[in-house]
């Protein structure tokens, strides 16, 4: 299964998904990440310039664009909730910590 999670610089979950700065992308299987590629997306920069709508559509892009099936998060808002549920990716919140073990925990 292919885990999207908000990365801070340290490795750790950033409680900020959409405004998170870098994501990883891990490919999860028997409890164990197999693969692992960190991305430098700048959602938190990015956020304000232009409409909710516009912001959830480039995060729906690049989710779509990976693969994803699942997010490993600390918390999501209600739109962007809306979306995933849309999009039938799966969202695991209250997760914090190592952002690979966030990763194991949602695959």
């Amino acid at each position: 299964m292919k885990v999207c999670v908000p990365v801070t610089a340290d490795g750790q979950v950033d409680p900020r998904w959409g405004r998170a700065d870098r994501v990883a992308v891990a490919e999860v299987a028997d409890g164990e990440v197999r693969d692992w590629q960190e991305f430098a997306v700048a959602w938190g920069t990015l956020h304000d310039q232009g409409t909710e709508g516009a912001h959830h559509a480039r995060v729906a892009r690049f989710l779509r664009d990976n693969g994803v099936q699942a997010v490993a998060v600390n918390h999501v808002g209600p739109g962007m909730r809306r979306m995933l549920d849309t999009m039938a990716i799966r969202v695991v919140t209250g997760l914090g910590g190592d952002a690979r073990g966030a990763a194991r925990a949602a695959g």
